[in-house]
């Protein structure tokens, strides 16, 4: 006779058996959600991390892909107006028919190559000087940082200043996306007309490397 207790039978084995099984599928439902979680978050660092190479890619592109120059040698140089570190303003044409001109496009004031450049015109100047020719350094930096910057680097030669970079456009230096110059020296001759695109520029050496393409050019000494 039974009085409400159970007997233990195959059933009731069974039953305690199952009973683990569903603790298991439990927790390895638990650790598959967890490990989903973690899948995810690694999938969308490396979906932005690959968009962001796509765009770094796209800029570098951009900037090697376009002509370094928009003028050519025998071309007239783009005319321009600019203010420099001296605080006086300076016009391309003003020099027409009276001395040759030299403009040194550098990217950024302050930075490493920029620096070691304009020191060494500025310590070498001498050697520039003995040619009928006025020289410029110019970027796109603002007036006021190329003012510090001569000041810093002690340049006794104007540093041209042009923020909109419509002049760094206008001569095909101006990079893309970035308003910022390349490093490129443009001779231009009394008559106006570039003689020379030097985009190969050894900052170390500018001043040597400008008097002697000037020399090389048949620029009168004074």
């Amino acid at each position: 006779m039974n009085f409400g207790v159970r007997e233990k039978g195959p059933d009731s084995k069974t039953e305690k058996q199952l009973k683990p099984v569903k603790k298991t599928s439990k927790l390895n439902a638990n650790y598959r959600s967890d490990t989903e979680g973690v899948d995810d978050h690694r999938e969308n660092i490396l979906f932005e991390e690959l968009v962001m190479r796509k765009i770094f890619f796209w800029i570098i592109l951009l900037v090697v892909a376009v002509p370094v120059t928009a003028v050519e040698v025998g071309e007239p140089a783009p005319e321009f107006s600019l203010q420099a570190s001296d605080g006086k303003s300076y016009t391309l044409s003003d020099f027409k028919d009276k001395q040759a001109v030299v403009i040194a496009w550098y990217p950024k004031a302050f930075t490493k190559g920029c620096t070691i450049e304009c020191k060494s015109l500025a310590e070498n100047g001498h050697l520039i000087r003995e040619y009928d020719v006025t020289y410029f350094m110019a970027s796109t930096d603002e007036l006021e940082d190329n003012k510090k910057f001569a000041d810093a680097q002690k340049a006794d030669f104007p540093l041209l200043s042009d923020p909109s970079g419509a002049v760094a456009e206008a001569y095909g230096v101006k990079m893309p996306v970035l308003n910022m110059a390349k490093r490129v020296t443009f001779y231009i001759g009394k008559d106006g007309n570039i003689l020379k695109v030097d985009e190969d520029i050894k900052p170390a050496t500018s001043a040597e490397d400008m008097a002697r393409t000037l020399g090389e050019l048949g620029v009168a000494k004074k």
